[in-house]
């Protein structure tokens, strides 16, 4: 298996607009971040991991010539604004339909801000999604096998994915034991860290780290990201041997 981090920024990017700090006035491209995405590649089929607003750019910088399957973790428009332009690979589908697998909440919200795509009568060229509702039960996405957990992203329950010897958790302040029982001593553990301060919903660095402490992965990556945490290059002192910082455009191996 294969994952490629499309981006690793928090819900502004980075640089940040408007923003003259130094880490956005940076030169350095392990500090451009686009909105937080994956893509897995697992058995010569691709799975994409949220597909925020920055999706285009971040198909055509990595070369995807084909999306199988789509999961969502939650419906903020940093994780879903650029579904609209999945059309080109929906064409490349049977029936032109992309298998989208989300909880019924995500669901709802994609018919209600994409409701062209759901029409009776679509608009010729509109994307097409086969909507999968999914909840804690496992499944099967692209031929990969999935178990899908909880996270709460402050008040709102969102899902994190176990695929393999991969697990995923963007956008997470608090994770309940049940998922830690479902992701402990997993080989890779990819997993968000905003800032070095706390925030109202999303992991500081210092609760990732806790986190990763208690589940104990081989390896560990930080996403979601904002301009706060600082320059990539500094982040390594901060973290333990196993722990690095993702950047976009990183492309690693899990083993099976």
């Amino acid at each position: 298996m294969q994952l490629t981090f499309l981006g690793t920024g928090t819900s502004t990017g980075v640089p940040t607009p408007a923003c003259h700090c130094d880490i956005c006035l940076s030169d350095d491209p392990h500090d451009k971040r686009l909105r937080a995405s994956a893509l897995v590649e697992s058995a010569g089929k691709n799975i994409l991991i949220d597909c925020g607003p920055d999706f285009r750019y971040q198909a055509l910088r990595a070369g995807i010539e084909r999306i199988d399957a789509v999961l969502v973790t939650h419906s903020h428009y940093d994780h879903v604004g650029g579904f609209d332009d999945l059309r080109a690979y929906c064409a490349l589908l049977p029936g032109n339909r992309m298998p989208v697998y989300c909880t019924a909440d995500v669901a709802a919200d994609f018919h209600a801000r994409m409701p062209y795509c759901f029409a009776e009568h679509p608009y010729p060229g509109v994307p097409k999604f086969d909507i999968h509702i999914i909840d804690k039960e496992p499944f099967t996405a692209a031929g990969a096998e999935v178990m899908p957990f909880p996270v709460m992203h402050r008040n709102l329950e969102i899902r994190g994915y176990h695929i393999g010897n991969l697990a995923y958790v963007t956008d997470c302040l608090v994770m309940p034991e049940e998922s830690r029982k479902i992701v402990e001593g997993v080989d890779t553990l990819v997993i968000n860290a905003l800032r070095f301060k706390p925030h109202y919903s999303h992991m500081s660095l210092s609760q990732a780290l806790e986190e990763i402490a208690l589940l104990h992965p081989r390896r560990a990556y930080l996403t979601h990201m904002s301009h706060d945490i600082g320059y990539h290059r500094d982040l390594p002192v901060h973290l333990p041997p196993h722990v690095h910082p993702a950047s976009d455009g990183l492309r690693i191996h899990i083993p099976d």
